[in-house]
């Protein structure tokens, strides 16, 4: 039976500090044997490399500048973040994308320009993070998709239409599915991963945050990707063997160019 692939976990978080060795230990024992470890910052990115050695059989780690950051960020880090991909082949470039709930709205579409073009340089898959924005950023990734790989990355926290799920599965991306699927008032995202194709989707948990329905108040973790995939299956019309085959395809897709050994299994 294939294991399954947390494809967005914040491990090197401060919340993980007291206890990361028994979350890694958790997943793993809930059969979630992967996790990927966006950046979200210059300042932050150490914190990422360590975990990353740490727990090199496991993780798969990115590089970015994270839309919530922005005041944090400045136009130079772009060239720190050109150097961390011309140094480390095997970074995604990620977490990045536009926040509209979020100030400086001109800044954050620069650097996001500026963090795509870095993507299609270097050609890495990108993980993109959206809030009211996935329509804008659609033009911004047509203006680099074809300097992308083939998969050119994961919508992170999809909640979207339909109509923008297909927009982006167009661009040849997959959208993360995570713990809004578990809240039953989530009717709109529930009816869309319930038709889509199987080919478009990969799990995540965005631990430590957006808890699960019925873990509100407490730290999300990557073991809990188990949950997700337990109402996933709930949705869906396929047995449990495709899509857990599926959903593993899906994550090589994306990643096993730059970290082959994760997917020796």
């Amino acid at each position: 039976m294939l294991p399954l692939f947390d494809t967005h976990c914040h491990l090197d978080f401060e919340a993980f500090d007291q206890d990361r060795d028994a979350v890694v230990e958790r997943a793993q024992h809930a059969g979630v044997t992967a996790i990927m470890v966006p950046g979200t910052s210059r300042e932050q990115q150490s914190a990422v490399n360590a975990v990353q050695a740490k727990y090199p059989d496991t993780l798969i780690t990115g590089v970015g500048l994270h839309p919530y950051f922005i005041e944090n960020h400045s136009m130079d880090d772009g060239d720190w973040l050109a150097q961390q991909l011309a140094d480390k082949p095997q970074l995604v470039v990620g977490e990045i994308g536009l926040d509209a709930t979020i100030d400086h709205a001109d800044k954050q579409r620069q650097l996001f320009e500026q963090q795509l073009d870095l993507a299609a340089k270097f050609e890495r898959p990108v993980i993109l993070h959206h809030r009211k924005t996935l329509d804008e950023m659609v033009p911004m990734i047509k203006k680099v998709r074809d300097k992308l790989p083939d998969t050119g990355g994961i919508i992170h926290a999809f909640s979207g239409s339909m109509q923008q799920a297909e927009s982006y599965v167009e661009l040849g991306f997959k959208l993360g599915i995570g713990g809004t699927i578990t809240y039953t008032r989530a009717q709109k995202t529930r009816a869309v991963v319930s038709e889509l194709p199987l080919s478009a989707l990969v799990l995540e948990t965005d631990a430590p945050d957006m808890p699960l329905a019925g873990y509100q108040g407490q730290r999300n973790e990557p073991a809990r990707c188990r949950k997700v995939f337990e109402v996933l299956l709930e949705l869906r019309a396929e047995p449990e063997s495709e899509v857990r085959s599926a959903l593993w395809r899906n994550t090589e897709d994306c990643f096993k160019r730059f970290y082959p050994g994760i997917f020796n299994i």
